[in-house]
């Protein structure tokens, strides 16, 4: 049985010496006018220098005007008086002061305070969000 696995033919790629190349293959559609190759977007010479990368170095593309207009743009909703004639954010301030009127001890989990933390700073973060998508999209031509 051990003479049968010794005699029998090297597996091509690995019992030959060369190896073949693998063939570009050409990409042919109606939309494109020339027949473009497939070509690996990591392999492009000098990209980021020299490095591999799948973003760009300036992925967050950071603008201050986003996190002003979105503060603001939060702000002014969040301030209406809807909850029994008080606002989001004027109950939110009022839960902190009183919980530091009892600074070493934490909040109690029954405590308002993280009803109105959660949810100020979750309005906070949707609009800072969908304010970096219009404004980076409209900067950027997507609409």
């Amino acid at each position: 049985m051990a003479s049968a696995f010794a005699t029998s033919s090297a597996v091509i790629g690995l019992g030959t010496t060369s190896l073949s190349s693998p063939k570009r293959t050409a990409l042919v559609s109606s939309f494109v006018k020339s027949p473009v190759t497939a070509r690996n977007p990591l392999r492009i010479a000098g990209a980021a220098g020299g490095k591999f990368t799948c973003f760009e170095r300036d992925w967050l593309r950071r603008d201050l005007n986003v996190i002003g207009f979105g503060l603001i743009g939060w702000l002014a909703p969040s301030s209406i008086p809807a909850i029994d004639g008080k606002s989001l954010t004027g109950l939110f301030f009022e839960s902190i002061g009183t919980e530091l009127a009892h600074f070493p001890t934490p909040p109690p989990i029954t405590s308002q305070f993280w009803l109105w933390l959660v949810t100020w700073h979750l309005g906070l973060f949707l609009c800072l969000t969908f304010g970096q998508i219009g404004f980076k999209g409209r900067t950027d031509n997507y609409f």
